[in-house]
């Protein structure tokens, strides 16, 4: 990334969208903070195993409802059992904002109650996949904090090109809905040590807040 070259927002595909910069260092810092909070057992983070035995090399602790491959559950049912970390009403008010920046239009009737808090350290990385557990088709928002990383943002129909590579950086916004609601994504890799000084050691913090649909 040249940093002569302004960031600018951009509409990836029809309903996705790509907003640098747009936390603040302290706002980047205070989520930082929160996230370490979330991670501590008994909830905590792990690495999720999938249905063929393989385990993911991204760590992810849950707010609001725990996700495990592929289904959604109140309690850590693929883990000790502990009841999932509640999903705090300020996250929703921040989802809420973040909805609104990125399609230009009233959000008050966006009400998130997942969050999905991944790290990747060096090595990494997340396969593409369709964010399609919930029974609801409101959009995802996701927030970028620490090292960059190069994000794949695909078609609807299967893991194949067309998609795009955009790099989001520590403080990025990006959402998708409507028409790419389900589009394959995933995380090929990140840059080591690209992060800002917001209270990380190094890796990368990504959060996603989603509507899962359920009461």
């Amino acid at each position: 990334m040249d940093p002569l070259l302004p960031r600018r927002r951009a509409e990836v595909a029809p309903g996705a969208v790509h907003v640098p910069d747009w936390l603040a260092l302290d706002e980047q810092r205070e989520l930082v903070a929160a996230c370490r909070e979330w991670a501590r057992p008994p909830a905590g983070m792990r690495s999720a195993r999938l249905p063929g035995g393989g385990v993911m090399s991204v760590r992810t602790v849950c707010l609001g409802w725990h996700w495990y491959p592929y289904r959604y559950s109140r309690t850590i049912d693929d883990g000790d059992g502990a009841p999932v970390t509640p999903f705090p009403d300020w996250l929703g008010d921040l989802g809420r904002r973040a909805l609104a920046a990125a399609y230009d239009r009233d959000a008050a009737e966006y009400r998130p109650d997942v969050a999905l808090v991944n790290f990747y350290d060096a090595d990494a990385h997340m396969g593409l996949h369709q964010d399609r557990d919930e029974r609801s088709a409101e959009p995802v928002v996701s927030l970028s904090l620490g090292d960059t990383c190069v994000f794949r943002f695909g078609n609807t129909e299967n893991r194949r090109r067309p998609w795009t590579d955009v790099e989001l950086c520590s403080g990025d916004l990006f959402v998708f809905g409507g028409p790419s609601r389900l589009a394959y994504h995933g995380v090929p890799r990140t840059f080591p040590g690209t992060g800002p000084e917001i209270g990380m050691a190094g890796g990368r913090l990504n959060i996603t807040l989603r509507v899962s649909g359920m009461d």
